[in-house]
């Protein structure tokens, strides 16, 4: 490549980047297409010949998405895009979150740029408009890799859906390609204030906690969840609402407590995760964390719960156990 050239293309990846942090998706497909062949080639001299290759570069398109504003070099945004493949890779090998939750993104340059944190609430919500566009079966576990902190890897979200691996994997594929075409569907659409019912849903944990703890679950659940509410483990219905209530009484009775960490609300879902607290005597009786996955109804309440542990554990015998 002459100098020439390789000017021509530095400028068109400026002009790109630029319209992409604009807010035009369709130049943020063109800078991957652009870039794809060096992603791919950093990903495959980390990570050799496999699947995790085509994964590593999916999470990191992704990543341009969330934080494209965050190139301050537009000239320089390969080198970028190869950079975020090769944390992704590091952190896949290193077995860590691959990638953190879109909430956590409200927290960066909050103190000197509030033009930048407005961008990023606007972009976050976006995105949420995105993802419930997409068909129930490829959005769980799309909201479950990117926007939770303990239920990410293959396994869990395989446990959390009642399918294999290999379904996962062709799953997350499907909807990392239909959320780039919902985003441009959404990209002038009015967008929900995710931040507000993020806010909305942790008071709501708490609440339900302290019901738990008053001996209000029952009659919490009566109160705010669906009629039909059912717990399920992967696909299979495993109980219903007296078989929570008990679950809960006896987790309480145990010792065992919980305490809210991470919240993540949709339209459609929302993600309690939470740590668990054995009692002192017994400090090993439970699982070190918990995640409630509740599929909402039409009128916003749960009516589909699975508990989810970062671990497998024991057959269902109290609220805890997956």
């Amino acid at each position: 490549m002459n100098q020439n050239s390789g000017d021509a293309s530095r400028l068109e990846d400026a002009a790109l980047t630029r319209a992409a942090q604009a807010g035009e998706i369709a130049a943020l497909g063109l800078l991957l297409e652009r870039h794809r062949a060096g992603m791919r080639a950093v990903a495959l001299s980390i990570l050799g010949p496999g699947p995790d290759v085509d994964d590593v570069i999916q999470d990191a398109a992704l990543t341009a998405l969330r934080r494209v504003r965050d190139v301050r070099d537009p000239e320089a945004v390969g080198a970028w895009l190869r950079m975020i493949v090769r944390n992704a890779c590091r952190s896949l090998l290193r077995s860590a979150v691959p990638a953190r939750p879109i909430e956590d993104l409200r927290t960066e340059a909050t103190d000197d740029d509030p033009q930048r944190w407005l961008e990023q609430h606007t972009t976050r919500d976006w995105i949420w408009a995105a993802v419930e566009k997409l068909s129930p079966t490829l959005r769980l576990p799309l909201v479950l890799r990117h926007f939770s902190t303990t239920v990410t890897s293959y396994e869990r979200i395989a446990d959390a859906c009642g399918v294999p691996v290999g379904t996962v994997r062709s799953r997350l594929s499907q909807g990392r390609a239909r959320l780039a075409t919902a985003l441009a569907a959404t990209a002038d659409t009015a967008h929900g204030d995710t931040a507000r019912r993020v806010r909305a849903s942790r008071e709501e944990a708490h609440e339900t906690l302290a019901a738990a703890e008053s001996g209000r679950f029952g009659a919490l659940m009566a109160e705010r969840w669906s009629p039909g509410i059912t717990l399920f483990r992967g696909s299979e219905p495993v109980g219903d609402r007296s078989v929570l209530e008990r679950g809960m009484d006896s987790d309480l009775d145990a010792g065992v407590r919980q305490r809210l960490v991470h919240a993540v609300a949709g339209d459609s879902l929302t993600l309690w995760e939470m740590d668990l607290l054995s009692p002192a005597d017994d400090p090993g009786h439970c699982p070190p964390s918990v995640a409630w996955l509740m599929t909402l109804d039409d009128g916003g309440r749960p009516h589909r719960l699975r508990l989810l542990h970062p671990r497998p554990v024991p057959a269902l015998q109290s609220l805890t156990p997956m």
